[in-house]
């Protein structure tokens, strides 16, 4: 019998972070952060296999406790100058070596602690129905960069935005999105022809925003928390 091919989600944590340090392992609403993300993968239909790659021991032991393949992560993997694509590669030589046969990946970044189950569940539905090789979740901007620009030394805001723009309201402006950083998944021989998740025939996956708050720093570790806290509530 041949067996199926598996969807695995790739959930990548290293130990150093500048600006949030112990960012993956620091309590948000009663759970450790990257607790939010595998708990998703977990409760989504379609992921098979849950991998943690990480070369920080406690968020190691934190995937143990959850179940999740935990992957130790080399430190050369571990740098600032490291790339996602190096991660992944890495991951999927892993399990290719213990014969697991990677069909597609999720890479599901723990900084995206509101994502749902059924938002990896509609990115996986959503590769199936478009035939795409990749998919990528954005957002509404919160924003509209057609209000944005550099400002030069003075701070002169004479030709920051074009003329027909400004007596316009902000809810007639266009809309735009943006990368959300939640959900990247894509065929992994795609994946590893492209070397990336961005690629022909990639298609977007649409998440509310209320869903999309990527943690960076404090400001966006409190947020986050504020929303979790009131769902619970």
């Amino acid at each position: 019998m041949i067996s199926r091919k598996k969807t695995v989600a790739l959930i990548p944590a290293r130990a150093g972070s500048k600006r949030l340090p112990g960012k993956n392992t620091k309590v948000l609403a009663g759970k450790p952060l990257i607790g939010w993300t595998i708990e998703a993968a977990k409760k989504s239909e379609n992921i098979d296999i849950i991998v943690v790659s990480s070369d920080d021991e406690y968020v190691l032991s934190i995937a143990r406790e959850y179940g999740c393949v935990a992957l130790d992560r080399p430190s050369f993997l571990a740098t600032d100058t490291a790339t996602t694509v190096e991660v992944v590669e890495h991951a999927l030589a892993e399990l290719k070596a213990q014969s697991v046969d990677v069909g597609r990946l999720a890479l599901l970044q723990p900084t995206s602690p509101l994502r749902a189950p059924e938002d990896i569940d509609k990115a996986i539905s959503l590769m199936d129905d478009k035939k795409a090789s990749s998919i990528i979740s954005v957002c509404e901007t919160e924003h509209s960069p057609l209000w944005c620009n550099k400002l030069p030394s003075d701070g002169s805001m004479d030709d920051f935005i074009s003329d027909d723009l400004k007596t316009t309201r902000s809810q007639d402006l266009p809309c735009y999105y943006r990368i959300n950083g939640a959900i990247y998944l894509a065929d992994t021989s795609e994946f590893t022809c492209e070397k990336g998740f961005y690629m022909a025939n990639s298609y977007a996956l649409v998440m509310p925003k209320e869903r999309s708050i990527d943690i960076d720093e404090a400001l966006d570790f409190a947020l986050a928390e504020c929303v979790l806290v009131d769902k619970i509530n």
